[in-house]
């Protein structure tokens, strides 16, 4: 399974970056087919058409990173590609499971992905959801994944909606926590720019330690502050009638709000 053949349907910003990390990782640039109406530039040797060709062998994975409202466009081209022995990963962010397998009716198996934009540069995460997977399955889409970074397994394709506010949205959410950290640093009288430099290495530092932990970040935050400190004054603004978890509950159930009303438009779409 190390060398699948592998058909990528879109070659985007998400399709281009597990394009290059396929590449990285020592799977054969021949093995790898590109369908693109728009025919970006592809490195040597992989192979690129438009569209579907009538003679393509069946591949081991059917990669979807099309836009999510080209699935209907795209279905009827592509959808022998996906046979009983294909693996079909999508990273739509609001294909479900279920409007995939409509579409794709013949294909063996199914995994949702929901990545996120550090992927681009194999700093990201993926969270996963499949249905009818064998042991293999579960390791060629762990394989074509992992050049974006780490993978999760969700207990539940249910749960799509919540890892999409928590880890797809979160680069978005966490920059806009960095610009505001800033702005006050300039209000405290810093440059724009170092106080950019300051919360971006801040973030970074405390992300590797917080992935490296075995404590709860409240714990972690909790030693940080020592009595009677600056860094408790400040946490004590953040916490006062729980301000900060009341914010974010809000902001994660209004994204994974819209994921499943996307995720119904997206199959109201394929119904036609």
């Amino acid at each position: 399974m190390s060398h699948p053949n592998i058909v990528l349907v879109g070659c985007g910003n998400m399709g281009g970056a597990m394009l290059s990390g396929w590449l990285r990782q020592g799977i054969a640039a021949e093995r790898i087919t590109v369908i693109d109406p728009s025919l970006p530039a592809l490195p040597d040797g992989v192979r690129r058409v438009a569209e579907p060709e009538a003679a393509m062998d069946v591949p081991a994975a059917l990669i979807l990173a099309v836009k999510p409202q080209k699935l209907a466009e795209v279905a009827g081209a592509i959808s022998a590609l996906a046979a009983p022995q294909t693996l079909l990963l999508s990273v739509l962010a609001s294909a479900e499971i279920a409007t995939l397998r409509r579409v794709f009716p013949r294909a063996g198996a199914i995994v949702r992905a929901v990545p996120n934009l550090p992927a681009a540069i194999g700093h990201g995460i993926t969270a996963l959801a499949g249905e009818g997977l064998s042991p293999s399955h579960v390791s060629l889409a762990e394989t074509l994944c992992a050049p974006l970074g780490p993978v999760e397994w969700l207990a539940r394709e249910a749960l799509c909606d919540a890892a999409t506010s928590v880890s797809g949205c979160g680069p978005a959410f966490l920059f806009r926590f960095a610009d505001a950290v800033a702005r006050a640093g300039e209000a405290q009288g810093l440059p724009r720019a170092q106080a950019l430099r300051l919360i971006a290495e801040t973030m970074a530092g405390a992300g590797a330690m917080l992935r490296a932990a075995d404590a709860d970040p409240a714990e972690m935050a909790a030693r940080v502050a020592s009595p009677g400190g600056v860094t408790l004054a400040g946490l004590r603004v953040l916490d006062e009638q729980d301000a900060l978890t009341r914010l974010i509950a809000d902001t994660l159930a209004a994204a994974a709000a819209r994921s499943a009303e996307m995720a119904a438009e997206t199959r109201d779409a394929v119904q036609g």
